[in-house]
């Protein structure tokens, strides 16, 4: 079975919730039977219901016996829901398809070893590299306790960002506007400094 096609399907969906699931991580879920897609999901707003409730939910009996392929491994904790290790062993999921362990101590390989406990059969490492970019703001606010900071600076040639008489509203073109918005639909806070709110009164919205 084609583990690299699933799992970038995976990917996709979780990059739907980006910027919407805090305080979980934004994670994809794909179940296969034979080849087909029975369920996809994805964390939902405020971060519930996880991915992989959502997917089985879609599956329903057509989970048992079926693989299921998630963007980060499944919680094993009971938090505000059950942990989903324990979902998908319900489910009879056989095989899980992950790409990364999860860096939340809570869980940090746990869920993992649930599975394979249950007789689950795990594989890990499919499309790590492009996971660890989704999660990488989830996971530096576990190991380092300080949120993932992207910075966003229109210049002009001559690096200034406005007109000396601070009547420009824009120095971006549509395009580029466009190309803001979607990262700011990406992100959990949009920031600005006291100057800016201030004199340009920000809308600041996606």
């Amino acid at each position: 079975m084609d583990h690299t096609r699933f799992m970038a399907l995976a990917l996709s969906l979780g990059r739907r919730g980006q910027g919407r699931t805090w305080p979980n991580p934004a994670v994809g879920c794909v179940i296969v039977k034979d080849g087909h897609i029975v369920g996809r999901g994805w964390t939902a707003d405020g971060g519930r219901p996880h991915a992989e409730t959502r997917a089985l939910a879609q599956a329903g009996p057509k989970s048992q016996g079926a693989t299921a392929y998630v963007t980060l491994e499944p919680c094993s904790h009971f938090g505000k829901t059950p942990p989903c290790a324990q979902a998908l062993i319900d489910a009879g999921i056989t095989h899980v398809v992950a790409a990364l362990e999860d860096r939340d101590p809570r869980v940090s390989g746990a869920g993992f070893a649930t599975l394979r406990a249950a007789g689950v059969q795990v594989t890990t490492g499919v499309l790590s590299h492009e996971a660890a970019q989704d999660h990488a703001g989830f996971f530096l606010t576990q190991t380092e306790g300080r949120p993932w900071v992207s910075l966003k600076l229109a210049t002009s040639f001559d690096g200034r960002i406005a007109t000396a008489g601070g009547d420009s509203q824009w120095i971006t073109g549509p395009q580029s506007r466009r190309v803001v918005h979607a990262m700011r639909a990406r992100c959990d806070a949009v920031l600005v400094g006291g100057g800016t709110a201030r004199d340009d009164d920000p809308s600041l919205t996606v």
